[in-house]
């Protein structure tokens, strides 16, 4: 018994040799460029501006704008739009557009509770609400 699982063995080891050894697994090298040469020609298309290294990014010189202000000025505008309340720095301005703006909004309601109550339970009876669940 065991003899003949290491005959199954012998011919399955001789055969994987055999395949990997074909002219379909050997490597092609006719025309074929070397690592060097084609890290070359990469390094000499990002430097003529045909490719921009890095993922995501959009190819090609005409893709690149460059910016008319200094750092300067966009620190500038950025801290008035803070001063202003246009802007919230950090996680402030989560909490303030998903909380606080509501909440602005629903201030200058004209509405009574009591007639938001009625026309949302009028609405629920005429089936233009959402059922629980399928609200995004």
């Amino acid at each position: 018994m065991k003899t003949q699982h290491n005959t199954r063995f012998a011919a399955l080891a001789l055969a994987a040799t055999a395949a990997f050894a074909s002219p379909v697994f050997a490597q092609q090298t006719e025309g074929a460029l070397s690592r060097a040469d084609v890290n070359a020609q990469a390094v000499a298309a990002m430097k003529a501006g045909e490719i921009v290294s890095g993922e995501g990014r959009p190819q090609g010189p005409e893709s690149m704008a460059a910016s008319t202000k200094t750092r300067e000025e966009r620190k500038a505008e950025t801290m008035q739009a803070r001063r202003n309340g246009e802007f919230y720095a950090g996680g402030l301005g989560t909490y303030m557009s998903n909380v606080v703006a509501p909440q602005r909004a629903m201030a200058k309601s004209t509405k009574t509770r009591a007639e938001r109550k009625s026309e949302t339970m009028q609405a629920i009876k005429d089936h233009q609400t959402m059922q629980p669940g399928e609200a995004a």
